[in-house]
């Protein structure tokens, strides 16, 4: 299927970032939010971006006001109805997105593909209660959008392949490298990732060192390019005790249970860098470790 107008729902970091890589590669998007400001905030950001790519040579000046007349944005979630492909990028929480779904589906053309952007949540029971389990898949990009290579494709129980094929294809358009990861809990990044993230905070909680020794020590002696505390608060700490939750839940595993510091963190409101603290604080001219 041609696909060649884009819904996004959601314009946090996820959806702009989403956004600005389809204007970008020739789509014509539709950035959904209900909030005004952060529709404006999101627009105001892919310009930012753009510009930088600008000014770093990655694309022309005629390329990103090419890009920025393709974005336009809506408040009102059923106007999406007419995409041929919509991407969810709305907070992981299932009952969400679930809600997002059940308002949209009324509204799509016959042929309009439903995806999830979702990290960890099963597609299949997504896709469940829909009106097109068929055309409905995981979507998932990492962040940050414009930089990040891979895209994750995840096919649910009933997924066909006319979808799967069609959303490959956008990927590869997007100059991406798609990944074919089976519906477990989050997939293969965040099945390998997370566990790690949530065993550095078990090693922070347990005094075996402290924020900045832990950081470094992966990033001197695993070469990582950033620590793992300083990845989780780049990710957002709610995002990663959600997606260990998913593990847990879904795996019966004791291995994936979230470290209680983490639930902590969360508890307080320290998410990480969009909150101003977490592992680190935020707030001054440098991050400060918080531990």
């Amino acid at each position: 299927m041609d696909i060649a107008k884009i819904g996004v729902v959601g314009a946090g970091q996820m959806g702009n970032g989403i956004a600005h890589v389809m204007a970008l590669a020739g789509y014509d998007v539709l950035l959904n939010d209900i909030s005004g400001e952060a529709l404006q905030n999101a627009v105001a950001l892919i310009r930012k971006n753009l510009d930088r790519q600008v000014s770093r040579e990655k694309i022309s000046q005629d390329e990103m006001d090419a890009a920025m007349a393709r974005i336009a944005t809506t408040q009102t979630l059923t106007d999406l109805g007419a995409t041929d492909l919509v991407i969810e990028a709305a907070t992981e929480r299932e009952p969400v997105k679930q809600a997002i779904f059940d308002e949209l589906l009324p509204h799509l053309q016959p042929h309009t593909i439903l995806t999830s952007n979702t990290s960890s949540i099963s597609i299949t029971r997504l896709a469940s209660r829909t009106d097109r389990p068929e055309k409905f898949m995981g979507f998932h990009f990492m962040n940050p959008v414009p930089v990040m290579q891979l895209v994750e494709l995840i096919r649910g129980i009933a997924t066909d392949r006319e979808t799967y094929d069609s959303c490959l294809a956008v990927v590869e358009k997007l100059g991406k490298t798609a990944a074919s990861a089976e519906d477990f809990p989050a997939f293969i990044v965040n099945r390998i990732l997370m566990p790690m993230i949530n065993e550095a905070v078990y090693t922070l909680y347990e005094g075996v060192g402290n924020v900045k020794s832990i950081d470094e020590s992966l990033k001197l002696g695993a070469n990582h390019p950033m620590g793992p505390l300083e990845l989780a608060d780049f990710i957002g700490l709610d995002t990663c005790l959600a997606i260990m939750n998913v593990l847990h839940d879904g795996l019966a595993d004791t291995k994936y249970r979230p470290c209680p510091l983490l639930t902590k963190y969360v508890e307080a409101g320290w998410l990480g860098r969009k909150t101003g603290r977490g592992f680190y604080d935020y707030r001054g001219e440098t991050p400060v470790p918080t531990r």
